[in-house]
This record gives structure tokens, C-alpha cells and sequence, in this order.
């Protein structure tokens, strides 16, 4: 049973039913439809209204129930999902990555060392492994897989992929859709060695997906790990908060004075996007990224999150002009009609109309005349 909806409450109220009581304001809000929407929300309590009828109070409490429960391993938490899809309204605790460590075997510093120090930066995040899960021995910070199995988990073993994803959909669709306490337990997937890693890869891919609360690999690959992480970066991003970049001024190839100069939004795939390009130039560039609340360029021009005022008050917090004598500053394509109205507010700049796509970047530069002197 899913979370009840404002209207799906309000439906049991007297102003529904034009009953006596009607937006009896004795609950603090104006109408029985305010209280409605503010209970959905958890805004209220339940008992602020005395004629809410017992069927009523017997589904909403029954819909209010965490779905799955969160369970928290060495300051890991996996678990405490309510939804099946991220865009109902988000996924709350990414999937997380544990690798065994078996320290019976000769190796087994060289494999924990490479673990630890695995990293990979992505959108401004710092991405490594969750956690050590160690066999025949103990390790600080590590949870022997002893005690990973006493913990309120399920585990699977994968073996066949239909059966996992069909009993990790199935677990996940009865504690979401039917609230039931049998199968509230975060899942984790345990992955015992192969030689197939494309495959491994493959299938883990799709548990991220469908529903695995977390891996537990034997093997440890630093290409699979970087794929999986990139994904499930993705798929854990809240989708009401885009990822977004600090707004400051970035360097590509050591600019100076004269160099080239680029402005976008600190939208994270947008920068990206142009990142690339300019570290692929054969000429030295500044990127100019403006606060956007992370949205793209044009949805930040037209929620009025990039506007001439806003570049200008940017600029000067920057100091950037004292900087350069290159007075030519390239837009984004998307914001040609926005040339004039930039040139009138910012005095110190002159406004060239980019590209509208990033990988149109270098053939604009080569084909550029432009005097940078």
C-alpha cells in the first residue's frame, strides 16, 4: 500500500462528504482540503481533526509504515526505500559496494591495499568503496562477514540472473506496494568470484536498478567498480536536486591574459560537456560558470536563474576583468537573443555567440576570428 495522497484523504473528510463539520477550522487549518494536504505531507497530526472516520485512521497508519527498514553498517546506511521508482519520489540511500577481503589467502594485503585507496572523483563527488567485509581474520573499520550475516539483511547469493532480479523485484514490490514486515530487511546481492567480469558488470548494472540495497563482491576490478559507481551515481541523484558544480572561474591549459573565455551554467552535465572540450583545445581557456541552482541553460534563463544582472554580479564577485585583457566573452548558443541586453549590463565585456552544442566547440575555435590582442 502506497502513501495516501492529499486528495485520496480529503475524500473522507466531512467537506468532502458536505457533512456537518464542513472546514470546521478546529484542527488550525482553514479548510478540511488544507488539513488534507498537510497530513499527506506528515505536516499534521492525525488526531488534530476529531471526525476523521476509523476507516480512514486504520489506512493511514497502515500507509504510513516505512516500507524497509535502514540498517547501518560501520556508518553505511543501506535500506529505508518507500518507492519503486526514484521519480515517485526519490531514492533515499545509494546502493552500496562491499568487497571481501579473505585474509587466509597470500594475497590478501595487496587486494585490501588496492581497495583502500580506490578513488574516482565524478560531479564533484569523492566515490570509493563502502566497505570491507573481511573472512578469516579481522580488520579495523571491516565487518567479518560473520557478523554481515547476523545483521537484519537478506542476503542472496547471485547464481542465475532471472532468479535474482525476480525475488530482488518481488521483495522490493511487497514492502513497498503491501507494506509487509516480511520483507522489509534491506537485500544485499553476494557475488562469489568469476572469471566473467563483463557479465558481472552487467548484472550488477541491472541490480542497482532493480532492487539491491548492496554488492558483496569477492572480486575486485577497478574498471567494473568505476562503472557501477558512475551508474549508480545516476540513479541515487535526487531528480528535484540536479547535480550541479561550484560557480567560480575554471582554468584549461594554463590561460593567461589573452586566453579564450567561456561562460555556462553550473549545471553538472553541461559542464562536463564543455569541460572536455576545452581541455581537447590546442589553446588555453577560462570557463565562467554562473550559479543556476544547477539547472541547464536554458531552463536557467528561462526560470530566470541566468539573466544579464546575475552574469554582471558575478563578474565583479569574481574580479575577473582586473584579470584578463581579453575582452571577448563566448556564450552559449542558446542565449544568442540574450547578446544585446548581457552587452548592455556588462560594460567591461564584449559578447560572442558560441556554440549551441558542446562538441561543436573546437571547429567554433578553429573558425574563429576573433583579435584576442
Amino acid at each position: 500500500m502506497t502513501e495516501l495522497s492529499g486528495l485520496q484523504i480529503f475524500k473522507y473528510l466531512p467537506a468532502a462528504k458536505k457533512a456537518e463539520h464542513t472546514n470546521c477550522k478546529e484542527c488550525g487549518c482553514p479548510t478540511c482540503m488544507a488539513y488534507a494536504l498537510k497530513l499527506a505531507k506528515h505536516q499534521i497530526g492525525i488526531d488534530k481533526c476529531s471526525y476523521l472516520p476509523d476507516d480512514l485512521k486504520e489506512i493511514f497508519i497502515q500507509s504510513s509504515k516505512q516500507p524497509q527498514k535502514t540498517v547501518e553498517i560501520k556508518g553505511v546506511k543501506i535500506g529505508g526505500e518507500n518507492v519503486l521508482y526514484r521519480h515517485e519520489k526519490t531514492f533515499i540511500n545509494k546502493t552500496a559496494i562491499a568487497v571481501v577481503i579473505d585474509m587466509a589467502k597470500p594475497d590478501w594485503k595487496e587486494k585490501y591495499n588496492r581497495v583502500k585507496n580506490f578513488e574516482i572523483k565524478r560531479v564533484n563527488e569523492f566515490l570509493k568503496v563502502d566497505l570491507i567485509v573481511t573472512q578469516n581474520g579481522k580488520l579495523p573499520n571491516c565487518i567479518t562477514y560473520d557478523e554481515l550475516k547476523k545483521l537484519p539483511l537478506k542476503e542472496i547469493v547471485d547464481e542465475e540472473f532471472s532468479k535474482t532480479s525476480e525475488e530482488l523485484i518481488a521483495i522490493r514490490t511487497k514492502a513497498v506496494l503491501e507494506k509487509d514486515e516480511n520483507f522489509s530487511n534491506p537485500v544485499y546481492v553476494y557475488f562469489k568470484h568469476t572469471q566473467d567480469l563483463n557479465l558481472l558488470c552487467a548484472k550488477a548494472s541491472f541490480y542497482i536498478c532493480k532492487y539491491a540495497n548492496m554488492f558483496v563482491f569477492e572480486d575486485f576490478d577497478e574498471a567494473v567498480m568505476t562503472t557501477l559507481m558512475t551508474l549508480r551515481q545516476n540513479i541515487f541523484t535526487d531528480p528535484q536536486k540536479p547535480l550541479q558544480v561550484e560557480s567560480k572561474i575554471y582554468e584549461f591549459n594554463n590561460p593567461d591574459e589573452n586566453s579564450l573565455i567561456f561562460m555556462t551554467t553550473n549545471f553538472a552535465l553541461t559542464f562536463y560537456a564543455v569541460a572536455n572540450e576545452l581541455e581537447s583545445l590546442p589553446v588555453p581557456s577560462y570557463l565562467i560558470v554562473t550559479p543556476a541552482d544547477g539547472m541547464s541553460v536554458l531552463t536557467a534563463w528561462s526560470a530566470e536563474k541566468f539573466t544579464a544582472q546575475m552574469v554582471a554580479k558575478t563578474l565583479k564577485k569574481l574580479d575577473f576583468a582586473s584579470r584578463v585583457k581579453n575582452r571577448k566573452i563566448i556564450i552559449p548558443g542558446l542565449l544568442a537573443h540574450m547578446k544585446e541586453e548581457l552587452e548592455e549590463e556588462i560594460k567591461d565585456f564584449e559578447i560572442v555567440v558560441g556554440t549551441i552544442e558542446a562538441f561543436a566547440i573546437s571547429d567554433f575555435v578553429k573558425n574563429l576570428d576573433i583579435n584576442l590582442e
